[in-house]
């Protein structure tokens, strides 16, 4: 436990350290804080005993925090919230490191911000309390709006408000369901409890059926906004266009993974009955959110806002996983979030690289780079390739494995799993697969490859992200190829994608144990729910007819 709280409070004493010190000195205190915390966790990850059981290490036993309601600081990981926050602790050294030159101004608040953000990640992947997880899950918001507000692009200030209210007011909905789910806990007890393996097992017992709809419905609504899931998506691409690049790598690569944890880590064990009820609207709004977004990003000709789209549709794809209710699907949502992050980031890192050149990002105005900076066209198309599944490389196995569980989930009860989707979803989910290589060919296509586009000199005083806080102009090449301090950035990134790409076998057999006791009480809800539906039900009917024959 005390690996987990250093790699916590590192960041924290270091954003207090950087407050203080030199200006200068800022980005090199957040590279070393950053890198130390990321020591400290796998440190702990090394040590993990709990990489093939799914159990939580260590126990939650945390010291009161809110004694008279029995609130406690209780941390501790099971193998996904691990693999998750490995991958914060991955990326913040690189988003930090990437940043050196693209920050002049205002260091030390960039730095500390970014130190502070970190750290309220970590606690809320780590946090085994509901409170102390909402605490670290809704600070997170405080150091990406100053990010946005302060270092973003000429619209940074719509981007932040918009941010903040879409992702406060859902919030509300979380706060709300928790609190509620506490109190029928005490209700019923005598007790108060927040850990999060008592409420879920209390709410997923003791609660009836209509309100563990409501419940799920809640929990789901606050969760969705921070995902994000159609139709509450419109924050991101913005927040996305106008963050600073280390802002857009850490939105994408763990900020959003803390709306899919959530519905992970809470909505669905707390209550299963409501998520079986759900789960098909939920179906519904991510198969409508990964093709609409991916005909928007067919039409961009701005290639961050292009990706931040394809966020959304990507996104859409690990929550059908989720809801597919079976192992196959839930295990490649898992998987999923963390090649999302790793995929995406590494984009997002390379756009900024060459905004930095350039500052321009509308593939009108630039293109054909690979004849300037080859080295940046060879780790842009490897992620981009990365991106839309290719096999071999990370994006493939949770793709796959998202679209596989949907589609066995029917209502045939032999594969010990029945679910409520079926061939129909996977294949419209898949034409988003389809979707998505071609609009990220076409990103290759434009800005990567064909005749060199490169805008006026003057481009330089006319773009940026705003006349006081722009990038100072003082990257490491001119208009040439990547440094090697920036090749150092991409390299760790793609080949944690190649290994996973080509050996995913270790993080499934880790993830696979949490999986089945999350769902554990899934087949059972999905039956009753078939039940309730007089058509599923004949079907059900016929095809136990069928194997009785048989």
């Amino acid at each position: 436990m005390n690996l987990i709280w250093a790699s916590i409070l590192i960041p924290v004493v270091t954003a207090a350290v950087i407050a203080v010190a030199n200006a200068r000195a800022a980005r090199s205190l957040a590279a070393v804080g950053s890198l130390a915390s990321l020591g400290a966790l796998a440190a702990f990850a090394w040590q993990f005993p709990a990489w093939s059981t799914g159990a939580v290490h260590p126990e939650p036993c945390g010291c009161a925090w809110l004694s008279s309601i029995n609130a406690t600081l209780g941390v501790g990981f099971d193998s996904v919230s691990l693999m998750l926050a490995l991958l914060e602790a991955f990326l913040i050294p690189i988003c930090v490191i990437g940043s050196w030159t693209a920050i002049s101004e205002r260091q030390r608040e960039y730095y500390g911000w970014f130190m502070l953000l970190h750290a309220s990640i970590l606690l809320a992947f780590a946090a085994r309390d509901v409170l102390l997880f909402y605490v670290g899950y809704e600070f997170t918001l405080v150091p990406l709006l100053f990010i946005i507000a302060i270092w973003g692009g000429p619209e940074r200030r719509q981007a932040a408000h918009k941010l903040f209210l879409y992702t406060f007011l859902g919030s509300l909905f979380f706060l709300g369901s928790i609190l509620f789910v506490g109190w029928q806990h005490h209700a019923s007890t005598g007790l108060w409890s927040w850990d999060m393996g008592t409420l879920s097992t209390f709410a997923s017992a003791r609660l009836p059926a209509n309100t563990q709809y409501w419940l799920f419905a809640a929990l789901l609504a606050g969760f969705a906004v921070k995902v994000p899931l159609f139709p509450v998506h419109t924050w991101l691409p913005l927040a996305h266009n106008q963050a600073p690049t280390a802002g857009s790598v850490i939105l994408a690569g763990t900020l959003l993974k803390l709306g899919t944890y959530g519905i992970f880590r809470l909505a669905l064990p707390m209550a299963p009955e409501g998520g079986a009820a759900l789960a098909v609207l939920a179906s519904v709004l991510c198969t409508v959110a990964v093709v609409y977004a991916a005909l928007i990003c067919w039409v961009q000709t701005d290639a961050k806002k292009l990706v931040a789209y394809s966020s959304v549709s990507h996104l859409g794809i690990c929550m059908l996983g989720l809801f597919a209710l079976n192992p196959v699907g839930a295990q490649g949502s898992v998987l999923y979030m963390i090649n999302h992050g790793l995929s995406t980031g590494a984009l997002f890192l390379l756009i900024g690289m060459a905004y930095e050149r350039y500052h321009v990002k509308d593939m009108d105005q630039i293109g054909g780079l690979a004849k300037r900076m080859p080295v940046w066209a060879f780790f842009m198309v490897f992620f981009t390739m990365s991106s839309i599944g290719l096999p071999g490389l990370n994006g493939f196995v949770g793709e796959y494995l998202c679209l596989f569980g949907a589609y066995i989930a029917t209502g045939d009860a032999s594969t010990g799993y029945p679910g409520l989707l079926g061939p129909g979803f996977a294949l419209v989910a898949g034409t988003g697969l389809i979707l998505g290589a071609m609009y990220m060919l076409l990103l290759v296509g434009r800005y990567v490859f064909g005749p060199l586009r490169e805008p006026r000199d003057d481009a330089h005083a006319k773009h940026g992200h705003d006349g006081a806080h722009a990038h100072d102009g003082g990257h490491d090449g001119g208009h040439g190829d990547l440094t090697g301090r920036e090749v150092g950035l991409l390299v760790p990134l793609a080949l944690v994608c190649l290994f996973i790409g080509v050996y995913p076998k270790p993080m499934l057999q880790a993830i696979g144990p949490v999986v089945e006791r999350t769902l554990a009480p899934y087949p059972a809800a999905v039956e009753r729910t078939l039940k309730s539906q007089p058509q599923a039900a004949e079907a059900v009917q016929a095809d136990s007819k069928e194997d009785d024959r048989g």
